[in-house]
């Protein structure tokens, strides 16, 4: 089992290092083209390229977010319950989110084999949007297994 914890660890963490990469693409896009602008040559396509950059981004960093617990996280009401009842609202909320990234990554697998079919593209690069949801669909199926993770260490007892 830790073999898997481990796995899922590792897995999220090389998609934040994505993440990270497309961020710093972000900024440094964003820094030349508002440079350039000043000498009256700015970067065709930076708009595309950060919309899809902004994708992988939030996408990407969503399951290590998720393992370390950085989201918001509010227990003012759980934290008065015990620790049984405790579990059993995470282990609820986790299976409702399980139930809610598999459906997100489902219609963004349609929604790219739809792209795909039609062959749409951004508009100034011409670059092809369905890798994008392709993308983000994989980071949702992870997501889900790091959910699963959690409900393992809650069960362990070890997530507290």
């Amino acid at each position: 089992m830790e073999r898997l914890l481990n796995g899922v660890e590792r897995l999220s963490r090389y998609l934040n290092v994505i993440a990270g990469v497309a961020i710093s693409f972000i900024m440094i896009l964003t820094v030349s083209d508002v440079f350039l602008r000043s000498f009256r040559s700015p970067i065709v396509g930076t708009y595309e390229l950060v919309a899809f950059a902004g994708a992988v981004v939030i996408g990407f960093a969503i399951p290590l977010t998720s393992w370390m617990r950085g989201h918001i996280y509010v227990d003012f009401f759980t934290g008065k319950l015990p620790k049984t009842f405790r579990s059993i609202v995470n282990l609820i909320t986790r299976c409702m989110g399980i139930g809610l990234f598999l459906l997100i990554g489902w219609n963004l697998i349609l929604v790219g084999m739809d792209l795909k079919q039609s062959g749409e593209v951004s508009l100034t690069l011409q670059l092809p949007f369905y890798p994008v949801a392709y993308g983000v669909a994989f980071s949702c199926f992870v997501q889900c297994v790091v959910l699963i993770a959690d409900m393992v260490k809650i069960v362990r007892g070890g997530y507290e």
